[in-house]
């Protein structure tokens, strides 16, 4: 009970104890020549009454580091630590306080680096917090559901540019043959207007009804239309800045 000394005390201790108690009555009697006179006559009967006694009772002295939880308490069972346990300790033994997980020390005040071995679990990186921990992820990672592995990233597919993204260097491919193909079939266009251009009125209002007049004036309505090749142009363009744009 870490009770060191004890000092002989005493105590006042109340009781019952009983008695005999004497009652005094009166009564008439008769006297000589006739009177009437009045006495009286003892009886007892038992009574109680309540008394007090000095009972002897040791005052116990605590042991150095000890004392008691409370003051009816006779055993000596609280420790004492010198320096207060902190965060969240209780003390356990004189000068020793148990500490909860994450600190240590005589006070609970040092924090436990759980970073520092192997018992963390982390998949691949850990950062040591005040009394805890968490683990991390390097980039192109995200932390899993039991928040110790990690697993990469899947982008979100996007609807304009990564359709785009996968196959652009086939549409190059096709457009380079595209307008290797336009450029050949205008060559030969060219090889077959050269025999019209003579016979070609020079104004336009100076067509008449001959077939070749109408002919050759319809294949000068060629130049006013876009040919494939600006088409195919404009495509190459709008690949190029949707490439700039993935990569921003």
């Amino acid at each position: 009970r870490r009770v060191c000394a004890a000092t002989p005390q005493s105590r006042a201790a109340a009781y019952t104890e009983s008695h005999v108690q004497p009652i005094y009555q009166p009564y008439l009697t008769t006297c000589q020549g006739h009177r009437l006179c009045s006495t009286y006559r003892t009886i007892y009967r038992v009574a109680y009454r309540q008394a007090y006694r000095q009972l002897p009772q040791p005052a116990a002295s605590c042991c150095p580091g000890w004392s008691r939880a409370d003051s009816h308490s006779l055993g000596c069972n609280r420790a004492l630590c010198w320096v207060p346990c902190q965060n969240g300790g209780s003390c356990v033994f004189p000068g020793r306080c148990s500490c909860p997980p994450g600190w240590t020390g005589p006070a609970c005040q040092t924090d436990v680096d759980e970073c520092s071995g192997q018992s963390h679990g982390c998949h691949q990186l850990c950062a040591n917090t005040a009394g805890s921990y968490h683990c991390a992820c390097r980039d192109g990672f995200s932390l899993a559901a039991d928040d110790k592995t990690c697993q990469p990233l899947v982008p979100a597919p996007e609807p304009e540019t990564s359709s785009r993204a996968g196959p652009s260097s086939e549409i190059k491919e096709e457009m380079k043959d595209l307008k290797s193909r336009v450029e050949a079939l205008e060559q030969k266009l060219q090889l077959v207007l050269a025999p019209f251009h003579n016979l070609m009125p020079s104004a336009p209002e100076d067509v008449g009804a001959d077939p070749i007049s109408r002919l050759s004036h319809s294949l000068q309505q060629l130049d006013r239309i876009d040919s494939l090749s600006e088409q195919i142009s404009f495509l190459e363009e709008r690949l190029e800045t949707c490439k700039c744009l993935e990569k921003n």
